[in-house]
């Protein structure tokens, strides 16, 4: 059996967006907030989570990231808003 995966999306203090897959969302977030996480995120801190959607697969998860990635932002926000109001 899979561990769970999630596809997250941070908002950078310069109001960017960001999407990522992990395996543990506290664990990544802070990497990202110590500039460990992805090279987007490391001129753009702090980042904070404004939504995640948990997978069964972490290849659920990137495949989800990569449709994600795809939107442009409104779409994006769109979606959140969606899946949080749901």
């Amino acid at each position: 059996m899979e561990n769970k995966a999630y596809m997250y999306v941070v908002e950078c203090a310069d109001g960017s967006l960001y999407t990522g897959y992990t395996t543990d969302l506290d664990k990544r977030i802070k990497a990202h907030n110590r500039g460990k996480g992805a090279k987007y995120t490391r001129s753009r801190l702090p980042v904070s989570i404004i939504f995640h959607e948990e997978f069964s697969s972490k290849e659920a998860a990137m495949s989800a990231e990569a449709t994600f990635k795809r939107l442009t932002r409104q779409a994006k926000l769109h979606y959140i808003q969606t899946k949080k109001s749901s």
